[in-house]
């Protein structure tokens, strides 16, 4: 794992831990979890569920640390462990601090709070609770063996790392997230239905970069009709560090491909080609859309149009956050961004709120969330 500070504090460790489970993969079923492996406390210990502010304040030994690289690789537990026996490190009697809570099942790797029990572990201090059903449980496997927990610190922060991963498995659909890409004025076509390119160069590979970090990618047939996208990640070619270089290709990481709607998908269609696998969805149902992608543990869903499946979509609330790419474009007519939501007066209106903007090349990005208050998308 290379070379890390030779002591922290368990509050320390707890943001090494975060920065750690932020460097596994933001798609895929699993969520991104890190841990850190500290040597016991020098003082008192606290008593089983205490609160975070009750922990020993002074440095320990860093023994070892580990993050979840994706589905199917060890687990951030199973890794730091892994790291200790590799450093040739005695852990029995440390503290884990670990990002969410250690797993209690059986699934493509064994369950956590077990590994963590026989390496004789004796305290556990986590961020967020597992909502997962069928992982949760790992708490009272390790009191049950007699390890002290300590749940909730820095749990603000875990949260935030976790927030797609951790909304979709709590609802029990993925997350969604709408990118529009449109003129000053609104419009995301002229009125001849051009589109390419309204954004910029620069706009357009940031786009690929979020499409590289999502489960799928959802459109209607008819932009698949009208426009015949690829629906694949595209990254700059090895080489190449400039964000609108013109020299891409497919990035590691392919999103599933998917078409909503009731029309038929053209034997010709570019989406048949290299990129994630398709699946067309035979229904104008969001609900349904959703349901379907949950069954394939898809967490985080980009939807990219059009405005009859945006519109869908927001009239339903069905959308979590936007990526609003706004172009120094001027049109005066065209196909707007959103059809009509039914919206009549201003306090009917659907409210997000804005968590980011940006500079992209010549445009600009706004990123938003749903609003707690009011009515929302």
């Amino acid at each position: 794992m290379g070379e890390h500070p030779r002591t922290l504090t368990v509050d320390a460790a707890m943001t090494r831990a975060l920065e750690l489970a932020a460097r596994g993969p933001a798609h895929g079923p699993n969520p991104r979890v890190g841990c850190v492996l500290l040597g016991p406390p020098p003082g008192a210990t606290p008593p089983d569920g205490a609160a975070p502010g009750s922990l020993d304040p002074h440095p320990r030994p860093l023994l070892a640390e580990g993050w979840h690289r994706g589905a199917g690789t060890p687990h951030a537990e199973a890794a730091a462990l892994a790291d200790a026996q590799a450093r040739g490190v005695d852990v029995a009697g440390a503290t884990a601090v670990v990002t969410l809570e250690p797993c209690a099942h059986t699934g493509r790797t064994g369950p956590c709070a077990d590994a963590l029990v026989a390496a004789g572990v004796a305290e556990v201090v986590l961020a967020v609770d597992d909502p997962n059903p069928v992982a949760t449980g790992g708490t009272h496997r390790l009191r049950a063996a007699g390890v002290r927990v300590v749940r909730g610190l820095r749990a603000a922060e875990g949260e935030e790392l976790l927030r797609v991963w951790l909304t979709a498995v709590r609802r029990g659909t993925p997350y969604v997230t709408l990118k529009t890409a449109t003129t000053l004025d609104g419009y995301v076509a002229a009125a001849d239905g051009t589109s390419r390119w309204i954004t910029g160069p620069a706009a357009r590979a940031h786009a690929h970069r979020v499409r590289a970090e999502v489960d799928a990618i959802a459109v209607g047939t008819g932009t698949l009709l009208a426009d015949d996208p690829e629906l694949t990640a595209r990254v700059p070619a090895h080489g190449s560090s400039h964000e609108a270089a013109s020299a891409v290709r497919l990035a590691e990481h392919q999103p599933l491909r998917v078409v909503v709607g009731l029309r038929g998908v053209p034997p010709a269609a570019r989406v048949h080609g290299k990129g994630g696998e398709l699946v067309h969805v035979l229904t104008r149902d969001v609900g349904e859309v959703l349901e379907r992608l949950a069954e394939r543990e898809v967490r985080h869903v980009l939807v990219e149009g059009g405005p009859t499946l945006a519109t869908a979509f927001l009239a339903a609330g069905a959308v979590d956050e936007l990526h609003a790419y706004v172009a120094p474009v001027l049109l005066g007519s065209g196909r707007r961004a959103v059809d009509g939501l039914g919206v009549a007066t201003i306090a009917d209106a659907h409210r997000f709120r804005t968590v980011e903007v940006r500079r992209v090349g010549d445009d600009a990005l706004v990123v938003s969330r749903k609003s707690t208050e009011g009515r929302v998308g």
